[in-house]
């Protein structure tokens, strides 16, 4: 296959790379390509001809949405859009990948696959545009949505847990915040394996379980042996920012088990990564 990547330099555009080298791939990020730009992004697209575009180019600073909405939208939907239209246009497939955000988070029993959008903060409605967008416009999408992703490299939840653990001896840690940490490794396998199904629909890839985000960190101390760390649980109107996360957005993957596709247990997943990339 043919496969082009926008959003190339990010932390799922870059594990995709690896997951997917048996294919002929070209992987694009800014400054050289922006998805807002439909002309530039067509000439690219179309010059490369793929059979499968997968769309990980996304604004996803939550607080900087919720500050900016209008920009939010610009790169998550008309982003989605133009690229939908790209696809369109040369008749091939996009896979575009959202969040788990795209809802309210008020289902104590966790999200399916087919169940309404409702999204709380601007973060959250510029991907359900983006959602939207490309199912109106395109018959062969795949939406794989996910949640709390963390990768090697930069900034992630782990990382801030363990610098604020050591530097600090203490942490205060939200509970009422719940959702389904997700190894980006997992995510590209499970995206790897889906485009070769050619069954197109929604999914949710996530590494199985939920948990809150103190439980989380209690995981992550545990792993890194800094149990002796006090971590206060705290609820998140204790914790003031500009964006509103969905407190209960746990996902749960129907649609990726019946097709064989399964993410191990969050716990596991957690431990390999800190066995790789922190604890060696």
């Amino acid at each position: 296959m043919r496969i082009f990547i926008t959003g190339g330099k990010g932390q799922l555009g870059t594990a995709l790379q690896t997951t997917l080298a048996a294919h002929k791939l070209t992987a694009v990020d800014l400054p050289e390509l922006d998805v807002t730009d439909k002309e530039a992004l067509f000439t690219a697209v179309s010059d490369f001809q793929p059979d499968v575009l997968i769309n990980c180019a996304a604004y996803t600073n939550v607080d900087g949405c919720a500050k900016d909405p209008a920009l939010a939208y610009k790169v998550n939907a008309l982003g989605a859009q133009n690229q939908a239209l790209a696809a369109l246009e040369l008749g091939a497939a996009l896979l575009h990948v959202s969040t788990n955000e795209v809802f309210a988070g008020d289902h104590p029993d966790g999200y399916e696959e087919w169940l309404p959008p409702n999204p709380i903060n601007a973060y959250g409605r510029s991907k359900a545009a983006a959602e939207f967008l490309v199912r109106s416009l395109l018959n062969r999408h795949y939406v794989v949505r996910t949640a709390w992703l963390y990768a090697p490299g930069g900034r992630n939840f782990i990382h801030a847990i363990l610098d604020r653990a050591r530097n600090t001896g203490q942490l205060r840690v939200v509970t009422d915040e719940v959702g389904n940490p997700t190894y980006v490794n997992d995510l590209a396998q499970a995206i790897t394996q889906l485009i070769e199904t050619h069954q197109y629909g929604t999914y949710h890839f996530v590494n199985d379980g939920a948990c809150s985000r103190w439980e989380f960190a209690n995981e992550i101390l545990r792993l890194a042996g800094l149990e002796d760390v006090v971590n206060t649980p705290i609820l998140s109107n204790e914790f003031k920012r500009p964006s509103t996360p969905p407190p209960y957005a746990a996902l749960r993957n129907v649609a990726g088990k019946a097709l064989g596709i399964e993410l191990r247990p969050w716990q596991n997943a957690l431990a390999a990564y800190m066995q790789d990339h922190i604890n060696h």
